[in-house]
Formats: C-alpha cells, sequence, structure tokens
C-alpha cells in the first residue's frame, strides 16, 4: 500500500505527464518536427514508467510481503510476475 508522501509524489509526477502530454498536443497542432514530437512522447513514456515502478515496489514491500505471511506466496508472486511481463512488453 502507498504512504501517504508517495501518492503525493505520485500525483504530482502525473501532473507532470499531463502537462507534456498537452505540450505533444500542442506541438502537433503546431507542426513540430516529427524527431522532436517523439522525443517528448519518449518522455512521458519513461515518466510513466518511473510512476509504475515506484508502485511495484511499494505493492512488493507491502502486498506481496503480506501475501507471504498469509501463506499467499505463489499466488501473489504469479500476479506480480504477470503485470512485470506486461510492463516489459
Amino acid at each position: 500500500m502507498l504512504s501517504d508522501k508517495e501518492k503525493s509524489d505520485l500525483k504530482l509526477r502525473l501532473k507532470k505527464v499531463s502537462g507534456q502530454i498537452n505540450g505533444i498536443d500542442k506541438m502537433l497542432d503546431e507542426g513540430r518536427y516529427c524527431i522532436d514530437i517523439i522525443q517528448q512522447i519518449l518522455a512521458a513514456r519513461a515518466a510513466l514508467n518511473k510512476v509504475a515502478l515506484v508502485i511495484m515496489e511499494s505493492h512488493a514491500k507491502s502486498c506481496v510481503v503480506k501475501a507471504i505471511q498469509d501463506d499467499r506466496a505463489e499466488q501473489s508472486i504469479d500476479e506480480l510476475m504477470e503485470v512485470l511481463k506486461q510492463f516489459n512488453k
């Protein structure tokens, strides 16, 4: 489970990503150079990946640990691995 500070930090990161997306939209409207647009898309994607990694780390440190303590390790680890597989696509 995410702490209040983690939630606050993630919300700030997501606001920045939202700003990047709006900037990309504006770049398209302005007819900016394709490579510049792609670079901004890559930056936004990297920022979203960072958000996902923070959430996955928190999940592993709290929910997975609790599942192991509750003798549900296999199910929890399988779930986490499935998410990691999707994350790496």
